[in-house]
């Protein structure tokens, strides 16, 4: 190890926006469990790139005893990335920087818009890999924790369900279980949380949401009121 620079991530300031990601060549900086990290010391080179990239001002360079850079390393780790050999938490696409959409549904449609349903969505974004832990939406929210399928298959979704409610979106079979388990535990514990209702598909598989959420809400110690949903493959609800 040696005294050199080399970049220094502010967790509190960090909103998992991601997008100092992409500005690193070296695939140093991952978005993981909803902040920034740096993946190893060797990979950064201390040049700062992503700096300015930071909305939130949580980046900065410092001075400090770290493994030196090694570009051979860096080459592995960039090969092993690109061939899938290697997970990545998040690449960092703008597309999923945090927004707040609207702070109220809206009721009528605006001028120059269709007079079709307007859409209940409130943040992004939604899925549970990639919201961050202490988004301002899960504020004093009544949280949607709804499966992939439920809104194709329950085609009032936004009026009955998403209205007025901030919305995470995951798959107890496909995703990574155990991850969601820890990440669901911290969302209820650091967030004042109004209500937690979860939407799931009828499928064994699927109640699988069911089990997480409320063993996340047991090891948090959060105490809030619980609603279920049990949409069939037919679109309709089976029990709310």
């Amino acid at each position: 190890m040696t005294m050199r620079k080399i970049i220094q991530i502010d967790e509190e300031k960090c909103n998992g926006c991601g997008l100092c990601v992409p500005s690193c060549a070296e695939g140093a900086l991952q978005i993981i469990d909803g902040k920034a990290r740096l993946v190893k010391d060797q990979y950064c080179d201390g040049l700062g790139a992503c700096l300015g990239e930071c909305p939130q001002g949580a980046l900065q360079i410092i001075e400090r005893d770290a493994d030196e850079f090694n570009e051979d390393a860096v080459h592995q780790h960039l090969s092993k990335r690109s061939a899938g050999r290697e997970p990545v938490k998040h690449a960092g696409c703008p597309g999923s920087r945090m927004m707040v959409l609207r702070e109220e549904p809206v009721s009528q449609p605006e001028q120059g818009l269709s007079s079709g349903p307007r859409p209940e969505l409130r943040q992004w974004p939604v899925q549970l890999e990639l919201v961050p832990v202490t988004a301002p939406y899960f504020k004093d929210a009544d949280l949607l924790i709804a499966a992939d399928c439920v809104p194709f298959a329950y085609p009032d979704f936004h009026r009955r369900f998403l209205k007025g409610r901030s919305l995470i979106i995951g798959c107890p079979k496909l995703d990574d279980s155990q991850g969601y388990l820890e990440k669901l535990t911290e969302i209820f514990r650091k967030n004042d949380l109004n209500s937690v209702t979860v939407a799931h598909m009828e499928v064994p598989c699927c109640f699988g949401l069911v089990r997480l959420v409320k063993e996340a809400l047991q090891r948090s110690g959060a105490q809030v009121p619980f609603y279920e949903a049990t949409i069939t493959i037919n679109g309709e609800i089976q029990q709310a």
